[in-house]
């Protein structure tokens, strides 16, 4: 299945190398999405764990707090990163 990327806010020059889709195992689940995106980050820039996370307009909690959800071909995972300024 395929899954769409958006990263927004401040790390998203971080994820400039990131597909815009990617692909994962059929019944893949938001944790191993997560797995996958963390390996193809630019090396020593993870995504901050205050990183909101949505799929498909649903918010699922931080990076480092979320519920866990089953991921199906299409939906589209969106991280957005905190930015502070005023």
């Amino acid at each position: 299945m395929k899954i769409r990327l958006v990263i927004s806010g401040r790390s998203y020059d971080a994820a400039e190398n990131l597909p815009d889709e990617l692909s994962l195992p059929d019944g893949c689940s938001l944790d191993e999405a997560l797995q996958a995106v963390a390996q193809l980050m630019a090396e020593g820039r993870p995504l901050p764990e205050s990183c909101l996370l949505a799929v498909s307009g649903t918010h699922l909690g931080t990076l480092g707090q979320h519920r866990e959800h089953a991921l199906a071909d299409g939906d589209e995972l969106v991280f957005i990163s905190p930015v502070a300024g005023g």
